[in-house]
């Protein structure tokens, strides 16, 4: 009996331990768009009522670029530009403070048509075992101890006129197993897919192809076969993996090569965007030794062009380009439309999901929270959480908000 006792007293403190700890209902968000690069947010704690604004918590220079921050174990790491030099930076979350920062020179002379842009960087950091990699504007590919900043190993991939990137190098890195996979290169000499050793830098396969797109890959398992899926600027394709071989491929040419969307998984169909293309699933099949993919539905008035949408069950949510910006609803299944806003939404938006809600970002620095609806948009609130353009992801968790701004970090929180 007395035993009985003594173990359950033990498990009753673990239980507080484990409820008490400053981070143990804290969701990790080690790369873009979150653990499954898909925009789940899975431990937001809604309010009974929702406050008229939020409170600010800390708020700290950081620098430019479109980076996201990613987030683990109590620290932020951000990826960003001041001058003539790119700066990888960690923070503490609760405080701000920064912990370290590494910083290198990197040149970049922006395309004449994209001179309102950030002179980057717009690539997200990946963690990955305690190590944290950035791909720098113009292909400067780092690894970091995440805990001290140092320096493990870096290649450099950068071009010698960077003004024909247009907008530099955006596509974040990917793990998969003991890899991590970028894809670099331009629309004019065209580009390479490389997957490295995680630990040593030793590069483990190498696929030439079309040059990289905007967007950043997913790896996802179709026919049996693990495989990165991306759009480059001119096709979407299909790559096994582990070893690099090119399974299949898709043309999706675009008139400034402006393919930026990540791709969506939904059952066996792949789902793509373009802001002249439409919105497009393919169904990828392996018969015998070779893949063919077809089109199993296309949307032309769905045009998604720096977002990327989110999936909940068979709604596929997004902000869709058209009438100078609307959000929708689609059925991702068929591709219909289940329904649509009016317009003059903006032209950017980064979209969250939670189990009941959509978190959404604006360009203009305004946080809409709506109900997930099949039949109808429903926002339940509105926040301003910046003073200069939103346009990297944030990154929310529980209660509180991670924003990067044009220049600053901020955390905001819902109480």
């Amino acid at each position: 009996m007395l035993r009985q006792r003594s173990i359950g007293r033990l498990l009753l403190v673990l239980g507080f331990l484990l409820a008490s700890g400053p981070l143990a209902s804290a969701q990790d968000w080690p790369q873009w768009r979150g653990p499954g690069r898909d925009g789940l947010v899975k431990d937001f704690v809604a309010p009974a009522v929702w406050p008229k604004a939020l409170k600010q918590v800390w708020r700290t220079p950081v620098g430019s670029g479109y980076s996201s921050p990613v987030v683990a174990n109590g620290k932020a790491w951000i990826h960003t530009r001041t001058g003539d030099e790119e700066i990888v930076s960690c923070l503490d979350w609760k405080t701000g403070k920064l912990l370290w920062s590494n910083r290198y020179a990197v040149g970049f002379k922006k395309n004449q048509y994209a001179t309102e842009m950030a002179s980057g960087p717009f690539a997200t950091p990946l963690l990955h075992r305690d190590k944290l990699y950035t791909l720098g504007v113009n292909g400067t590919f780092s690894c970091f101890d995440a805990a001290s900043g140092t320096l493990k190993w870096r290649k450099d991939f950068g071009l010698p006129d960077t003004s024909k990137m247009f907008c530099g190098t955006a596509g974040s890195p990917v793990a998969e197993g003991d890899n991590v996979i970028i894809h670099v290169g331009d629309d004019i000499k065209g580009g390479t897919m490389i997957a490295f050793d995680a630990v040593s830098g030793r590069e483990k396969w190498q696929l030439k192809c079309d040059g990289p797109g905007y967007a950043s890959p997913i790896i996802v398992t179709l026919g049996g076969v693990r495989q990165l899926v991306t759009m480059t600027d001119k096709s979407v394709l299909g790559v096994a993996a582990q070893t690099g071989q090119q399974l299949w491929s898709f043309p999706w040419p675009d008139t400034w090569n402006e393919n930026i969307v990540t791709p969506t998984l939904f059952n066996d169909l792949l789902i793509f965007s373009g802001v002249r293309r439409g919105t497009v699933a393919l169904r990828p099949v392996k018969e015998t030794n070779a893949w063919t993919v077809k089109e199993a539905w296309q949307n032309p008035d769905i045009a998604l062009y720096m977002n990327s949408p989110v999936l909940d069950g068979a709604q596929l949510y997004g902000l869709s380009a058209k009438r100078k910006g609307h959000f929708f609803c689609l059925d991702a299944a068929t591709g219909k439309v289940l329904w649509a806003t009016e317009g003059r939404e903006g032209n950017q938006a980064a979209v969250l999901k939670t189990r009941d809600l959509l978190l959404i970002l604006t360009a203009d620095s305004n946080l809409i929270v709506a109900r997930k609806h099949a039949t109808a948009f429903t926002p339940l609130a509105k926040y301003s959480v910046a003073d200069s353009p939103t346009y990297a992801h944030p990154v929310i968790t529980g209660k509180q908000m991670l924003v990067k701004d044009d220049t600053n970090l901020t955390l905001w929180s819902l109480e």
